[in-house]
């Protein structure tokens, strides 16, 4: 018998990292020394006291059942503080907050919370390909809002045709942004809550590297905007701003319905997060915050390495403020992104991430992750200069 999957599920290719971890695999096992600078998983661990007390709660025979649905009271009360003492946000850790298994599970099932087959999504190109992998699986349709350099990597809300505009059901928004590295005002995120306000669009605002940012940069909440919640929800992330990435702990928070009709959807697919990571997770958005500074001092030199041997080789690109990625365009001689980067992981062993995985507007783009030990990432970028020149 030959099985069938759904055709929705026929339709999506498979992860685009799952696949090059494979090559990488074949690569190495060849002998091959590569260098990565695809993914965006954290080298860097946690504070020693994030570890202290997953350990501590860990010890505890009671912290190993199941946890509460959506979220232990302590962890929600955590988030409430944290969006209140980093961006002046108040937020109801009974109605406004819900805990994730990384936001990357709450960006994927919102599209089947909120869409019917056909809805249109609003999606920003590039863009995170699980945005779009969501929307495929939900049967939505989308219109792509272009992020374009001499726009500075924002959409623009007046070249949304108002037939489009009209039927919008979902816009997605990430600032700082994967995979520009761009970043967004307030005036901004003001322009999108009145657009959503007009059209009665819901608004998702994927926010993982609010708290990864250089040059003296504070990053922003769209919930910052008076009214937000009214339209948006905001996910957000442990794993990029506390170096917790394999913990598989986030959180949704901002408009009360979209987060009610988020918990009953998950509470059919999963119980919750193990309670000593929500009990570390507690720790790590409640106590000491001053170690990110020195964190973030470790990935701008990184950036400034990149930046500078990106430069050296003849690239275009622009030196970001937030976010832990550069994306590169492609000289015209080379043609073909996905072509460029193969090239160069088999010939000078430095994984890049072809800029066609996240849309149609990354197709003379290449991004570089900032998630590699400062040495090694010299190392690349060496064999980067020497690669250009070669070829």
């Amino acid at each position: 018998m030959k099985i069938q999957p759904a055709k929705t599920v026929e339709q999506i290719k498979p992860y685009y990292f799952s696949t090059l971890n494979k090559t990488i695999a074949e690569l190495k096992a060849q002998g091959k020394d590569i260098i990565r600078l695809d993914m965006g998983s954290p080298d860097l661990p946690p504070a020693q006291f994030i570890i202290d007390q997953l350990v501590e709660s860990a010890r505890n025979p009671k912290k190993h059942g199941y946890s509460p649905l959506g979220g232990s009271a302590e962890f929600l009360r955590a988030v409430s503080s944290y969006y209140k003492n980093r961006f002046g946000v108040d937020i109801d850790p009974k109605n406004e907050a819900l805990a994730l298994i990384g936001s990357k599970e709450g960006i994927f099932n919102i599209h089947h919370t909120l869409l019917d087959p056909g809805d249109l999504v609003l999606m920003p190109d590039p863009y995170y390909p699980v945005y779009m992998a969501g929307a495929e699986l939900a049967s939505a349709r989308v219109h792509f809002m272009p992020l374009r350099k001499e726009n500075a990597f924002l959409p623009d809300f007046d070249a949304i045709p108002a037939e489009v505009a009209q039927q919008a059901k979902l816009m997605w928004l990430n600032y700082p942004n994967n995979p520009t590295g761009a970043v967004a005002d307030l005036d901004f995120f003001q322009k999108a809550v009145d657009f959503a306000m007009r059209h009665e669009i819901i608004i998702v605002h994927d926010a993982p590297y609010t708290d990864l940012t250089f040059d003296g940069y504070v990053a922003h909440s769209i919930l910052e905007v008076p009214g937000a919640k009214e339209v948006a929800v905001e996910f957000n992330s442990l794993s990029k701003t506390y170096n917790m990435a394999g913990w598989r702990i986030g959180m949704a928070v901002g408009n009360t319905d979209v987060v009610r009709y988020l918990a009953t959807y998950k509470s059919q697919m999963d119980s919750s997060i193990f309670a000593p990571i929500m009990d570390a997770g507690t720790a790590a958005l409640t106590g000491d915050q001053s170690w990110l500074v020195e964190r973030n001092q470790i990935y701008q030199e990184r950036r400034d390495v990149v930046f500078a041997g990106l430069i050296e080789a003849g690239f275009e690109v622009e030196k970001p403020k937030g976010a832990l990625y550069l994306w590169v365009r492609l000289p015209e001689k080379y043609h073909d992104t996905a072509q460029f980067c193969s090239d160069v992981l088999h010939e000078a062993g430095v994984s890049l991430t072809p800029g066609e995985i996240y849309g149609p507007q990354g197709e003379d783009y290449f991004r570089i992750s900032i998630i590699t030990p400062t040495e090694q990432i010299k190392e690349a970028m060496r064999r980067l200069v020497a690669w250009v020149e070669s070829h």
